[in-house]
């Protein structure tokens, strides 16, 4: 299969969202790699301080600090042999609402240092108490910085290519994105206002795409629905929904007679048991028998995989499928998983 060019063009920041054990931090991972083609540097973003892009990478856990993680996923063939052969890089950052205030207080008020006696005096934890909404503006707001970060005063280019945020699940994504707004509508004037201003005026644009991640399973699918629909109803279309990727998808390993035979129990046993014989493999066990009632419910799950899918069309959105890698994820892997969604244009 060969590479085409990304769905995606424009888009600085990806944010990426998926019901939980759906895998989302390992789809954002691969989509930072994926990204980070020919020289490019992508910022893949934690918030939730579960450190899960630490150990993705097999490294120690993330500061608030902007560190290399990978390098990324190389160019195909045909591109290398135009120049830029290599991968570009991938960083990574965790976000906490504590390191975010204290750049909010740095790029207004130039209070580093007085923000630091505050956290120890726990201000920051009763700001966000009594205003919830502006620790996401503060946890967001690192991440459309970093999407609009120039390399200098008179380097006009953009320090990084892309921005993946690995963001709060389905249920809550919505009200994460759309929190800047109702900030700013509390304060009136002043930096907060201003800096909640400039959040949400990223999020809107068409430079930022929200992604869902879902495994063809019955509750992840609505819940990627619901999603989308709430999405929709809170912000009409100023957040400018992604792509939907299909995560840990199970190949169908038998055509489509067979499976429907399997399905419905009519498989010959008889006949299984004369190939177990034929590979050389004794049944004296009725390993024939074992062998119909997984194939079963094999095929009960590739049909239920195919309605899920169906089910999906409904959100008439782009979408991507990985398969399932039975071994785990490690490094290897994510970039097994970078090439896929390369080779299906998401990054």
């Amino acid at each position: 299969m060969t590479t085409r060019d990304t769905d995606w063009d424009g888009v600085r920041l990806h944010v990426v969202t998926g019901k939980g054990g759906t895998g989302k931090t390992t789809v954002a991972a691969a989509m930072a790699l994926a990204l980070a083609t020919a020289g490019r540097k992508v910022l893949l973003i934690e918030v939730e301080g579960r450190q899960g892009i630490a150990r993705l990478f097999d490294c120690p856990p993330l500061p608030y600090e902007e560190r290399k993680v990978a390098i990324g996923l190389a160019p195909m063939p045909p591109q290398s042999a135009q120049g830029g052969g290599q991968g570009g890089d991938v960083y990574a950052l965790a976000v906490d609402p504590e390191g975010a205030l204290l750049d909010y207080l740095e790029m207004f008020y130039n209070l580093r240092r007085t923000g630091k006696a505050l956290t120890r005096l726990g201000v920051v934890d009763f700001a966000t108490t009594i205003a919830p909404g502006l620790s996401d503006v503060l946890v967001t707001g690192k991440a459309t910085e970093a999407a609009r970060r120039r390399a200098g005063r008179r380097d006009d280019t953009h320090v990084y290519h892309a921005v993946v945020m690995d963001a709060p699940p389905t249920g809550r994504i919505s009200r994460f994105l759309n929190v800047s707004t109702e900030v700013s509508g509390l304060a009136k004037m002043g930096p907060i206002k201003t800096h909640a201003d400039t959040v949400g005026r990223v999020i809107r644009s068409p430079q930022t795409a929200v992604h869902f991640v879902t495994t063809l399973e019955e509750m992840p699918v609505q819940e990627t629905l619901d999603g989308l629909a709430e999405l929709h109803k809170l912000t009409g279309d100023a957040i400018r929904p992604g792509g939907v990727f299909i995560n840990m998808a199970r190949p169908a390993m038998l055509d489509r007679t067979d499976l429907a035979a399997a399905a419905s129990g009519s498989l010959d046993v008889t006949e299984l048991s004369l190939g177990l014989k034929a590979a050389g493999i004794s049944d004296n066990h009725g390993l024939a028998a074992d062998l119909a009632t997984e194939l079963r419910e094999h095929a009960l799950q590739v049909a239920l995989q195919d309605r899920e899918r169906e089910e999906l069309k409904a959100a008439n959105r782009p979408t991507y499928e990985l398969p399932m890698i039975p071994e785990g994820i490690d490094l290897a892997s994510l970039y097994q998983l970078a090439a896929t969604l390369r080779e299906q244009g998401a990054a």
